[in-house]
């Protein structure tokens, strides 16, 4: 069964038709850059750009970089424009679609969901937080299994600052940080992270999973176990078809 599924970020809109049994990619993914300013228009565009590019007719799971209410309304927009808040983006990308059913989910909520599934996550029970680190850090928590959405754990203080603006990938680049540097810095916030939820695992995700040989090692004392995720930066796809394929 596939499902096609989009991601959207906050630097990249990637989006490929997803084969369900596998939890993996059908065909190679499509990427365009999200354009600036953000708007719901532009990023409709963009969406309708990769979807296009497929002849794709069928359901389509969407993320977003935000939190989602309701499969629908967006509610926060630290990363895209703010004119996002209180979009129907259900509503807006079906219509930009031409009609297709359309599900919408937060990036990282979709990321986990696609780890627990076919990745690092498989299997594991107790809690486990799922943290993607890219323009921002987007967090997935899971109890037992399911999913507590939209928790936005990049937005914590840490150091009078949005954790998102001292730890994610894009600070890295922005402060020219070299890898041990910024595992420090990756290091104080999952401390800080560990000290509220005490999972047994944290699943680290977003572009950087595909290094994660370059910083992990740099990482100590924090309790629970620390892994890359399996999915590397496709499982926000995987899990925005999942949750399609869930709700149609």
């Amino acid at each position: 069964m596939q499902i096609f599924g989009v991601d959207i970020g906050g630097s990249g809109i990637k989006g490929a038709p997803v084969d369900l049994d596998r939890g993996d990619l059908a065909q190679e993914r499509l990427k365009v850059l999200t354009p600036h300013p953000a708007t719901p228009d532009t990023v409709a565009d963009g969406v309708k750009e990769v979807v296009d590019h497929f002849g794709w007719t069928g359901p389509v799971g969407i993320t977003f970089p935000g939190v989602v209410t309701g499969g629908a309304t967006i509610r926060t927009a630290a990363n895209v424009d703010k004119t996002w808040i209180d979009t129907d983006a259900r509503a807006l990308l079906g219509e930009r679609l031409g009609g297709l059913p359309v599900t919408v989910i937060n990036d990282a909520d979709a990321a986990g969901v696609a780890e627990m599934q076919f990745g690092a996550g498989r299997d594991r029970r107790g809690t486990v937080i799922m943290l993607t680190f890219g323009t921002g850090i987007g967090s997935a928590l899971f109890a037992e299994g399911v999913l507590v959405p939209n928790t936005e754990l990049g937005h914590l203080e840490l150091h009078g600052h949005d954790a998102e603006k001292r730890a994610s990938s894009k600070a890295k680049e922005d402060h020219d940080l070299s890898w041990e540097h910024w595992a420090h810095r990756v290091q104080t916030y999952l401390a800080h992270v560990e000290m509220l939820f005490s999972p047994e695992l944290f699943i680290i995700g977003g572009g950087v999973s595909r290094k994660a040989e370059k910083f992990l090692h740099f990482i100590e004392d924090i309790k629970a176990e620390i892994v890359p995720a399996q999915l590397q930066n496709n499982a926000g796809i995987v899990g925005a078809a999942m949750r399609a394929a869930k709700e149609g």
